[in-house]
């Protein structure tokens, strides 16, 4: 069999519900999608002036619950002064300006550090008549400091591209807290309905206990995600599902499209997907597109995929074995263009791997494989109909390193 490394600009998917895109959201071409995006969520750096890494499991060891890790540069939040950092963010905005709808809305995620900076930015840019909240999401995590009172929340700008904005509270109902509802009266209506009033101003106020409730500007019903929450993907920063489902659902719809432009470990994506959004998420890190990969993949989300591969020469050993029906694809080894890290060999360095058809330039995915929590193992063997022309597979390493071969069965002797 003849195997021939090839390059691959971008992997398709049958009935995607997003896209993934690896690069500067600033000097991206997004013009398709400008004007057709209900809402764009950014997460972006802090100015904190640190870096962040991927905790990237390795091997069956690794992902069966032991410490086998690598630690990889996920994304460096340093700067050489506010301006700069403050000049970047702007870049970003103004992308989501373009790409959000009449009716659009936008939310910027910051820290306290940075937030009044990040205010007049967004004003200016948007329009202070165009500010909608300021959302304080408060959590419990780690740590008490003595010299300060412990810093345990974010800030979640809201500002709409215009006056036409869309928003459906109701889409985000909260369960009533006990705790919150002591100072009123409990009682039941003249139809037997359980409520509690409330008198004030010398009016008596009346909240029906089967009514639903709805969430104000301070979220702290959402947790921060804890150390051993299977969300988890090891990507420093990541946020969790429940805090993004509730900046989406109010502002979009089924079918919309959603977009965020520091992705991360693509948590706007699962949420739109969870939700029935479509997603366009963008990131320049390549542990942040690994991560997403595996996410999409493990969830069984459909999605296209717009990164180079590697081009500088690997080896790959595989085998075809025909079936009825279907062809056995077998991996056996790669060999990378340089080694992997503390002496990782053989299949302990892929993370990821796909079998498909390759044409011009792009990878055209039928079957997938990850490495999980619940399957730790790569399997070695994925399935393609006999004899599909073009076959190809394109493969996702512990270093995030995407490579992408021809096969060909008939041909001749494995390099």
């Amino acid at each position: 069999m003849e195997i021939r490394q090839v390059s691959c600009a971008r992997e398709v998917r049958t009935n995607a519900q997003g896209e993934i895109r690896f690069g500067d959201s600033c000097v991206m071409d997004l013009s398709r999608d400008w004007g057709n995006v209900s809402c764009v969520y950014i997460d972006p750096p802090y100015f904190t002036g640190d870096r962040f890494i991927l905790r990237q499991r390795v091997g069956r060891e690794g992902w069966s619950g032991g410490k086998r890790h690598i630690d990889l540069p996920a994304y460096a939040d340093t700067w050489p002064d506010r301006e700069s950092y403050l000049a970047a963010l702007e870049q970003i905005i103004r992308q989501a300006q373009r790409l959000l709808r009449e009716d659009g809305a936008l939310f910027v995620h910051v820290e306290p550090r940075v937030d009044a900076h990040v205010r007049l930015l967004l004003d200016r840019v948007f329009g202070e008549k165009n500010f909608v909240n300021q959302i304080i999401w408060a959590y419990q995590s780690g740590g008490r400091s003595k010299n300060h009172y412990s810093r345990k929340h974010d800030v979640i700008f809201f500002y709409r591209k215009s006056p036409a904005l869309r928003f459906d509270i109701t889409a985000v109902p909260v369960d009533r807290m006990e705790n919150r509802q002591n100072h009123m009266k409990r009682t039941v209506d003249e139809n037997g309905r359980p409520c509690r009033t409330i008198r004030s101003g010398g009016k008596t106020y009346v909240y029906y206990d089967d009514e639903p409730v709805y969430p104000g500007d301070v979220w702290n019903d959402l947790s921060h995600l804890q150390q051993k929450d299977p969300q988890r993907t090891g990507y420093d920063t990541q946020k969790p599902l429940s805090l993004l489902s509730r900046v989406l659902l109010p502002v979009s719809a089924p079918g919309d499209l959603v977009a965020d432009l520091c992705a991360g470990s693509g948590t706007t994506g699962m949420a739109a997907a969870l939700h029935g959004r479509r997603f366009l998420l963008t990131d320049n890190s390549e542990a942040a597109l690994a991560v997403m990969r595996r996410r999409m993949i493990s969830s069984r989300i459909r999605f296209n995929l717009q990164a180079d591969t590697v081009t500088q020469p690997a080896v790959l050993q595989a085998q075809v074995f025909p079936g009825l029906g279907f062809d056995d694809i077998r991996l056996d080894s790669l060999i990378p263009p340089s080694p992997w890290p503390d002496g990782i060999t053989g299949l302990d360095g892929l993370d990821q791997w796909s079998v498909g058809q390759w044409r011009d330039g792009t990878f055209f995915a039928i079957e997938d494989a990850v490495r999980s929590r619940a399957n730790p193992d790569l399997p070695r063997i994925l399935q393609m109909p006999m004899n599909t022309p073009d076959l190809a597979v394109l493969l996702v390493d512990i270093l995030g390193r995407r490579y992408c071969f021809r096969l060909d069965p008939t041909g001749g002797a494995n390099p």
